[in-house]
């Protein structure tokens, strides 16, 4: 039988035959006790999962080859997997994953299965080195060449007709006249003689110089600014933070972003402080010293300065790195503990207002910002109501002020970077608005501490400042008739139903899209949607950038079935959940999600599956992690928390979620466990699965959750692996406190040092290593991420999640 089909009733490992049943197997394959079932359920056959890394380990033995997107509707590898993408006229998965490749021809059909019909799209997703990045296209001073009706883009799905005097949209199938300027003859197959030439007519992602017409006030944008706005409180000195970020802002105003690595960046630079009131500072070239202006009356926000406030660095690098050195020293002694937060960004937009230009500000904040001010919040964590209805109040903002400051900034093209570093509740759930609305991100270092912090905290900084991001950006998904893009999930603002406003855009940030029917879809034509996204270059240049997929439709389930992506579909489905605890008891949330996902599996099996005894439970083949990974999803801090689990950390989780890719949305909630063995010098360990049963009190283990890595070190640990990574052979000796291992000279030492390495450049975030010792205190935060396993929170373990999964599918089948 099918692997996902396997009868299993009892452990064994060499056994030819279950003992229970006689059921005959040809590989030995973990089980389930019988006593797990309810009486009268002795039959059951459960699958177990040494699927979850072999479904990844097959996939990886299976894409040898590049992944060439010319064939319409084929799903690619998995994200756990490596491979080179060759762009033949779909966009590359780098850019958009679907949850599913074959979508059903009508809304019963999906409506009967249940899978959620969605994209994850990532803009401005880096490649890899030996992948090309998108084409700059020039259609010249009348802009790019577009539908007449539906607006979508030139593009390989537009059918050239007449002799290719005039083409039919894919979209909407109007006829639009080709301008003289882009007329070209047709060849014997009715394909334009000068398609490959063109990448808007043979690849799927490119990009279009934008014209005049697509800008703000029908004039071209200037260059955008970076404000650094700096808590000069007593905590934010304290603890170091002021300091950290003064040296290092010297070092790194050499590396703004540019898109040509050869010229100098044209991103001006400007710089507040504040506590209770604000002080900006005039660092033009001209003058001698940096001069400080106060503005103390926070209610009624301006700039007190014009000229000198925003400069280029080169030019004004001597009165900057003055300024740098004399921040520390001047609020050394500060007994101010107040800060206020809302007229901090009023301060930054009105900068970027006067200047006329878009931007970024980068705020670094310690604490709940109480002081008289607009904006002001009360602290109002209250453990009792977790469980409660009113819990979703705790994810809503506190007041509506945010809300309203956030349209200002996105209008202006003014988005918000958030570093927090706070040591207790600081409301993330208000404070976390105008930087999830604006297309910024949110940092946290609670507790922080220069020593073991730093070094996260510089890392993530440098990233921030450097990475590739649009700014004042719209984004439209446009469908092929019979679809429609109806639901967005992300770091955006939308102020019509298809309107995705960013005032930032940067590499890291998806935004995840839901589609519905409006109409039939037709097999022979399958479905097609173009993601356009309008933004301002770092350079600021305006551009297009353009990004096209077309995916199958079919007519039976089974078909639907056998293309979908099960990351993906996670992906989606967390993100769905985490907004509904706005709204809904978690309880609710979760309930929804179990429901969901049992009907997804009951119609497979009622439709599509080989009668077989009532007892199986029967996945379809590429979903066989659906259970594990939704188990994951259920048991997550936001849905279910553990009694440690701050309401600022759930908040902080549920923004990051929202703008996660699928790759990290897969390690966050299925983290990656390998073991460490000394003949693993060259390649990669083979992971295990995220259980406390498949750690061995001899080993090494490195786990990584896109968040964190952790080094756990096993009680009788070989003393020939301790000294190689530890320099030690005792394993009394290793210190917990090391968040960087010993660069010691042996090839194993070096290989997994290279690994972490190869772990951070991979993910948006750094992930600082803790060192785990077997039985010591900190074993419990690691073992909150053996997912496979019962959770302090209450959380099923993945073998009574699938029971009760089974027990669920029954039911809807009975």
């Amino acid at each position: 039988p099918q692997p996902s089909k396997f009868p299993v009733c009892l452990p064994f490992s060499s056994a030819s035959s279950c003992l229970l049943c006689s059921f005959r197997i040809n590989q030995p394959v973990g089980g389930i006790h019988r006593e797990r079932w309810a009486p009268g359920d002795a039959n059951i056959f459960v699958p177990l999962s040494p699927f979850q890394i072999q479904v990844i380990e097959d996939d990886k033995a299976k894409s040898t080859e590049p992944f060439t997107t010319g064939v319409r509707g084929q799903a690619p590898p998995l994200v756990t997997t490596n491979f080179q993408v060759k762009d033949q006229g779909n966009a590359s998965p780098r850019f958009i994953r679907c949850t599913a490749y074959n979508m059903p021809c009508t809304a019963d059909m999906a409506k009967q299965s249940q899978v959620p019909l969605a994209a994850v799209i990532k803009p401005l997703a880096t490649l890899p080195p030996d992948e090309t990045p998108p084409y700059l296209v020039d259609h010249g001073e009348s802009g790019p060449i577009r539908c007449n009706r539906c607006k979508a883009y030139m593009c390989p799905y537009m059918q050239f007709i007449e002799g290719g005097r005039r083409f039919q949209c894919g979209f909407c199938s109007c006829v639009t006249e080709v301008p003289p300027h882009y007329f070209q003859h047709l060849d014997h197959t009715g394909k334009r003689v000068d398609c490959y030439d063109r990448p808007e007519l043979s690849l799927g992602s490119y990009e279009f110089l934008a014209t005049v017409d697509y800008c703000k006030n029908n004039k071209l944008p200037q260059p955008p600014a970076f404000i650094f706005l700096i808590d000069v409180s007593y905590n934010a000195i304290k603890s170091g933070m002021v300091s950290i970020v003064c040296q290092e802002l010297k070092t790194l105003l050499d590396y703004l972003p540019r898109e040509n690595p050869e010229m100098d960046s044209v991103v001006r630079v400007g710089f507040v402080t504040y506590n209770k009131v604000l002080h900006f500072y005039n660092v033009k070239a001209s003058l001698a010293q940096p001069q400080m202006l106060v503005v103390s009356d926070v209610s009624d926000m301006f700039v007190p300065l014009l000229d000198g406030f925003l400069v280029n660095v080169n030019e004004s690098r001597l009165v900057i790195e003055s300024l740098l050195d004399q921040i520390p020293e001047m609020f050394a002694d500060t007994r101010e503990t107040e800060t206020v937060f809302a007229p901090v960004i009023q301060a930054g937009l009105e900068a970027l207002k006067a200047a006329d230009c878009a931007g970024k500000l980068f705020v670094f904040h310690t604490s709940l910002p109480i002081a008289e001010a607009p904006g002001k919040l009360k602290n109002r964590e209250d453990k009792k109501l977790i469980g409660t209805d009113k819990e979703k109040s705790l994810f809503q903002p506190q007041v509506g002020f945010y809300n309203n400051l956030a349209k200002e900034c996105v209008a202006q093209g003014c988005c918000v970077d958030l570093f927090l570093f706070p040591n207790q509740y600081v409301d993330l759930a208000t404070l976390g608005v105008v930087p999830v609305s604006t297309g910024g991100s949110v940092y946290k270092y609670t507790y922080f501490q220069a020593q073991s912090d730093q070094e996260r905290f510089l890392n993530d900084l440098r990233r921030d400042v450097q990475k590739l991001v649009g700014f004042d950006a719209v984004m439209r998904v446009r469908t092929s008739t019979g679809i429609r893009a109806t639901d967005f999930f992300g770091s955006f603002f939308m102020s019509n139903t298809t309107d995705v406003e960013l005032a930032g855009l940067d590499c890291d940030k998806a935004i995840t899209v839901e589609f519905k029917h409006d109409d039939k879809l037709s097999e022979e034509t399958g479905a097609l949607m173009q993601c356009a996204v309008l933004y301002t270059s770092c350079s600021g240049q305006r551009r297009l950038r353009v990004h096209n997929m077309a995916v199958n439709c079919c007519s039976q389930l089974a078909d639907l079935y056998r293309n979908c992506e099960t990351d993906t579909i996670i992906n989606f489905f967390s993100k769905y959940a985490f907004r509904g605890v706005l709204n809904s008891p978690t309880k609710a949330v979760r309930d929804t999600l179990v429901n969901q996902c049992a009907q997804i599996l009951a119609c497979y099996r009622k439709n599509c599956a080989s009668p077989s005894s009532a007892g199986q439970l029967i996945l379809p083949e590429c979903m066989k992690l659906l259970p594990v990974y939704l188990n994951c999803v259920l048991k997550s801090d936001v849905l279910l928390p553990g009694a440690d689990v701050s309401l600022d950390d759930r908040a902080y989780l549920r923004q990051l979620i929202s703008c996660m890719d699928v790759a990290e949305t897969h390690v966050f909630f299925y983290p990656r466990l390998l073991p460490l063995v000394s003949s693993h010098t060259h390649s990669l360990p083979v992971a295990v699965r995220d259980s406390e049963e498949r750690l061995s009190k001899g080993g090494v283990y490195l786990m990584e959750t896109g968040l964190h890595l952790f080094l756990w070190v096993g009680a009788s640990a070989q003393q020939e692996l301790l000294l190689n990574i530890f320099g030690t052979q005792s394993f009394s000796q290793i210190d917990p406190n090391v968040t960087s291992l010993p660069v010691l000279d042996n090839p194993f030492s070096k290989r997994l040092r290279e690994i972490i390495d190869s772990f951070r450049a991979q993910r948006s975030r750094y992930m600082k290593l803790m060192v785990v010792k077997q039985e010591d205190r900190a074993e419990l935060i690691f073992r909150h991420f053996l997912v496979e396993d019962k959770s302090a929170s209450g959380g099923a373990s993945y073998v009574d999640f699938l029971c009760h999964m089974h027990k669920e599918i029954r039911q809807l089948l009975s």
